[in-house]
């Protein structure tokens, strides 16, 4: 029996979803009828969160300074600002504004969007500067450090499995609601089943082949649990992907994976 949802071995990689609260600003535009600029971060460095997610497992996972270089350096242009990522039932995948900047500064991986000035973007105005949403990203984890048994600690008082991103594939963030759930904190979360499940309303067959996944991940646990193992802990192991249209890796689209 698999227990908290915990996989063996390392979790899934592509299309994950973070989100947190607040993690914006909204910076007054220069003309008294212009519309704002959103400015803040997606996400911060080396600091432990608690994924607890179906599709994902249960684990720690921190993202390190310079995890996002590479995609900010080269994924840029394909980048979208949307709210919802894409699946709000009203403003659909529009895009809220174009990237002005972004950067990695010594807090974490931080942007900053002009709104344009659009019914939709006046729409969810309010509660952007009630800030009433939080700040989400969608990536896929390129390069990563998986610790399946690192041991107690004082960050980790139960020794569940753990996961440090190192190099990680952006296509888009943007701000989104962000729903509480029995057992959250005020840090980081996975909204990763419900970028997922949203999806699956309209791809049934998706949908099972995510249960199939889950049944899979489980038999196989259930098996490992049974299995006989070396004593001492799991050594430290490092994972590489290819970027998109590299190696064995399909192109992918731009944004709307």
């Amino acid at each position: 029996m698999v227990k908290d949802k915990q996989h063996v071995g390392p979790p899934p990689r592509e299309n994950l979803v973070r989100a947190m609260p607040g993690g914006f600003e909204l910076r007054a535009s220069t003309d008294p009828d212009g519309m704002p600029t959103l400015v803040g971060h997606f996400i911060r460095w080396g600091e432990w969160a608690e994924i607890d997610s179906i599709f994902e497992g249960r684990f720690l996972e921190r993202f390190e300074r310079g995890s996002m270089t590479k995609t900010f350096n080269e994924n840029r242009a394909s980048m979208r600002v949307t709210f919802q990522h894409g699946r709000d039932p009203h403003l659909g995948d529009k895009v809220l504004g174009p990237i002005d900047e972004l950067e990695e500064d010594s807090k974490g991986a931080r942007y900053a969007v002009p709104l344009f000035d659009t019914a939709y973007n006046r729409e969810i105005l309010p509660g952007l500067e009630a800030g009433v949403y939080g700040a989400s990203f969608r990536f896929r984890s390129m390069r990563e450090e998986f610790e399946d048994k690192p041991g107690v600690s004082d960050f980790n008082p139960e020794g569940i499995p753990q996961r440090t991103v190192k190099e990680a594939m952006v296509p888009e963030f943007g701000p989104v609601t962000f729903p509480a759930y029995a057992g959250s904190t005020a840090g980081v979360r996975s909204m990763t089943d419900e970028f997922l499940f949203g999806g699956f309303t309209s791809d049934p067959e998706r949908l099972v082949e995510l249960i199939e996944h889950v049944r899979a991940t489980r038999s196989d646990a259930a098996s490992q649990d049974h299995a006989p193992s070396d004593a001492g802990p799991e050594p430290t192991s490092e994972r590489r992907v290819p970027l998109f249209g590299q190696g064995d890796e399909k192109e992918a689209p731009a944004w709307m994976l």
